[in-house]
């Protein structure tokens, strides 16, 4: 019904900068918020950054100031860009979208990306 593809992961050095892309398609009537989580070996996935209504944004307190997300409505993507990349930033990330399905009474429901590889080397 609802498909999120991510693209932009990849191998970068400490201190350098990668952009991840977000694009939701299929039975959308609309999105509530969108935003990344990431998951390291061996740890539970947790939240990197969200968007919600009226562009309120969240962080998490080891990306702030590090990582901005941005949201494209009309597009229905969601963008991240993380700049000074630590060892520690290395993880899946996964594109999360809470979504109204087909119709204005359709049911809201969270889809999940396929996830994408940052690897940050020291």
């Amino acid at each position: 019904q609802v498909q999120l593809v991510e693209s932009g992961g990849g191998l970068v050095q400490a201190g350098g900068s990668l952009r991840l892309s977000c694009a939701a398609s299929g039975s959308i009537f609309s999105i509530n918020d969108m935003g990344w989580y990431r998951q390291a070996p061996g740890k539970q996935r947790e939240l990197v950054a969200n968007i919600i209504g009226g562009g309120i944004t969240n962080y998490a307190d080891s990306v702030k100031g590090r990582f901005t997300i941005s949201r494209d409505n009309a597009k229905r993507t969601v963008d991240l860009q993380m700049n000074s990349l630590k060892p520690e930033d290395t993880a899946v990330y996964y594109c999360n979208a809470h979504v109204r399905v087909r119709t204005v009474d359709g049911p809201l429901q969270r889809y999940w990306g396929q996830g994408t590889q940052v690897t940050v080397s020291s």
